[in-house]
């Protein structure tokens, strides 16, 4: 029996500009290759979905969602994608999960606690790996944010707070949020850590804590007013039922995507996700060749904000050739 040949970068694009949600799991299949074949095939889905070929930016709102282990982000994201849900929006969501440096494997199993109707065609969950760098983001998972923005209403990126996925996810989202657990040490090692200026929207779990979560909340909205970034919202919910908060965080969330200036964040995502690419396929060699990354993201800064994700990693690679 012969097999279906799987789809070409170019049919998920054009499905995907269609506002075709089934393309999904194809895309992700798809960005996850590494081989010489794969790498061509998703340049050229890139560049379908492209500024250029869409029209201008993409619609979704792309969310960055991250927070420490057992932090409650599943439940949570259950109660957030019932509220959009019932608001008509389709919800995409790309659950990034820390891999064994040893067996490769996933730390968290978790992911099944995401509370959806397996039969509803306007929710796609997926876990995806982290890549070498624990809490990080694969190039397969930038991929799969710019792809999928294209077609789905929001898009969210889950990720574990543990290092490097802070700094990582604001480099794709559109909105930032941070879950702090109270009564728990996180907001002090909060504080502490200096990713203040990381959160578009601070998210204070645990409202049935009562006190504990109101002097939680208070105790980030002073630190954020003495840092000079008193319009970061805080908001404080809870997943247990009766679900507290939801309704406000979705609005802190929407009022955020509609301050924010998605033409320059865009750009600087696709900047940032073309070094990562460069990085992920030559390695620190290859940065030296550019003059270092602070080097590379300056001269990426300075390029055309309309330049799909493989031409920008063609202008790394010449630049590094030239030396």
């Amino acid at each position: 029996m012969s097999r279906t040949p799987a789809p070409t970068g170019a049919e998920l694009g054009a499905r995907l500009r269609e506002g075709d949600l089934t393309a999904a799991p194809a895309v992700l299949n798809l960005v996850e290759l590494r081989t010489d074949a794969g790498r061509g095939e998703i340049d050229t889905l890139l560049a379908e979905v492209a500024p250029g070929r869409l029209g201008g930016e993409a619609r979704a709102h792309v969310i960055g969602l991250t927070g420490p282990p057992g932090a409650g982000k599943s439940s949570l994201l259950s109660e957030l994608i019932k509220a959009w849900r019932a608001d008509g929006r389709s919800v995409a969501v790309l659950a990034v999960d820390p891999s064994s440096r040893l067996s490769g494997g996933s730390l968290l199993g978790d992911r099944a606690r995401i509370d959806v109707d397996p039969a509803d065609p306007g929710v796609f969950i997926r876990s995806t790996a982290a890549g070498g760098q624990l809490g990080g983001l694969a190039p397969a998972t930038r991929a799969a944010a710019q792809a999928l923005a294209a077609a789905w209403d929001v898009v969210v990126i889950e990720t574990v707070g543990v290092g490097q996925s802070e700094t990582d996810v604001a480099d794709v989202a559109d909105t930032v949020a941070v879950i702090v657990q109270p009564g728990s040490g996180d907001v002090l090692q909060f504080l502490k850590a200096g990713i203040m200026e990381t959160p578009d929207v601070l998210v204070v779990t645990k409202a049935d804590l009562g006190q504990i979560a109101q002097r939680a909340r208070r105790d980030l909205v002073s630190a954020l007013r003495s840092l000079g970034a008193g319009d970061t919202e805080v908001v404080t919910v809870s997943a247990l039922p009766p679900p507290q908060g939801i309704a406000d965080l979705v609005g802190a969330l929407d009022t955020h995507r509609a301050r924010a200036d998605v033409a320059a964040r865009r750009p600087r995502a696709r900047r940032r996700h073309a070094l990562a690419d460069f990085v992920a396929e030559h390695g620190e060699r290859g940065l030296r060749a550019l003059g270092g990354r602070r080097e590379a993201q300056r001269r990426l800064d300075t390029e055309d904000p309309a330049l799909d994700v493989p031409a920008l990693r063609r202008t790394l690679e010449a630049w590094a050739a030239d030396g």
